[in-house]
């Protein structure tokens, strides 16, 4: 009997999602306008330690009401790492801003040093306003995302943002779930400590709604505009008075009926990820060829991907991948970075450096919260027998 396929990253559903989306379809509310999205809002609110959360249909539409909400204009300069997947940076564009892309460090998230060094060495401040001496924008606003669930350098990137009046937008797609133990932010979860967070409810996150989002923000003002913009910005629902451009972007009760069983169960499936993390972080500690790479030391990560690092480069990464799809096992290469790619040829850079390494060396190894330790230690084994 041949061996079943161990994919990357699915879901899990085995709570109460079936109970919950059949009450959805039995009482006919299937659309943005059901219970479940208030509920599923509130509850999200309440996990991360908010003052309130707005559905959206992802996170890549929940990034881009963010910007909005963060005042990003045409012609405006935002502040992103190349080192991330293009949903983060597509929406700057949507609004006709331009990325101004920045390395990572080793946590693989933006590199507070460099962000620094960039405001003073690219940029002048007057007036309260960053301008890029170069192209002339302004530069109003840091993404910055939570590669993987790790938490960005927050303390380091919330002075920087301080010292220039940035608005900072958290992309924690990956992160719900993840939070300081340790500092300044003790408590608080990667999403909540800038102006405004997005988590992202696709099928390979840590919990899932199919599609789905969540914008947050310890702002009310902030969330009003939002629940605003993402319902086509109605300013009178009874005679469809509209007073600026909105999107069709709310969750639906069907989804929303999803999420609700889900996040009953993030944390069950958070101690099921650290616990497979620390099988594979052991049984590789003692290799010269590959290690697993840490998150940072002051957070509980919700530990949604694991990354592989092929000391010996790009040819050992790509034969571990290929070897391991022979053995019916999923893995897959980090992104390519962003500003290398079509759409952003010519875009503004800063010292891209490390980001340029760690593309050559990662890979994303199985790490679903139904992984049994079985087919964590086949996993093991195979890689093992490739790379020794």
């Amino acid at each position: 009997m041949s061996e079943s396929f161990i994919p990357l990253s699915v879901p899990n559903l085995k709570g109460n999602e079936l109970a919950y989306v059949t009450n959805a379809v039995q009482t006919e509310w299937v659309s943005t306008g059901g219970p479940y999205v208030n509920e599923f809002e509130n509850r999200i609110a309440s996990y991360v330690g908010v003052k309130g959360a707005v559905s959206c249909q992802n996170g890549t539409s929940g990034l881009h009401v963010a910007l909005l909400l963060a005042g990003v204009n045409r012609e405006d300069g935002v502040i992103v790492p190349t080192l991330t997947f293009i949903a983060a940076v597509n929406p700057i564009r949507y609004i006709g801003a331009e990325p101004i892309f920045m390395d990572c460090d080793d946590s693989l998230c933006m590199d507070a040093k460099k962000l620094r060094r960039f405001c003073e060495e690219e940029c002048n401040y007057d007036n309260g306003k960053l301008i890029e001496r170069q192209t002339g924008r302004c530069i109003k606003v840091v993404v910055v995302v939570h590669v993987f669930g790790n938490m960005a350098d927050m303390e380091a990137i919330i002075e920087v943002a301080s010292d220039y009046q940035l608005k900072v937008v958290e992309d924690a797609t990956e992160a719900l779930g993840t939070y300081y133990t340790e500092g300044k932010y003790k408590g608080c979860y990667a999403g909540t400590i800038g102006d405004v967070g997005v988590y992202s409810f696709n099928g390979n996150k840590i919990i899932t709604t199919g599609g789905g989002g969540m914008i947050v923000s310890r702002h009310t003002e902030y969330l009003e505009r939002a629940k605003h913009l993402t319902t086509q910005a109605k300013s009178d629902e009874l005679y469809y008075t509209h007073d600026e451009i909105g999107y069709n972007y709310r969750m639906t009760n069907l989804q929303a009926a999803l999420g609700l069983a889900q996040i009953e169960q993030l944390e069950k499936f958070i101690t099921i990820k650290a616990n497979n993390y620390n099988l594979y972080c052991e049984a590789f500690s003692n290799s010269g060829k590959i290690k697993i790479l840490k998150a940072r030391e002051n957070i509980r990560w919700n530990c949604w991907f694991y990354a592989l690092l092929c000391k010996e480069g790009k040819e050992a990464r790509d034969t571990l991948i290929h070897e391991l799809a022979k053995r019916k096992i999923q893995t897959r290469p980090i992104w390519g970075l962003i500003h290398e790619q079509l759409p952003y040829e010519g875009a503004k850079t800063y010292q891209i450096k490390c980001s340029k390494f760690y593309i050559d060396h990662i890979v994303n190894i199985p790490c679903s919260s139904n992984l049994q330790a079985e087919d964590v230690e086949r996993v093991i084994l195979e890689v093992k027998s490739i790379v020794s």
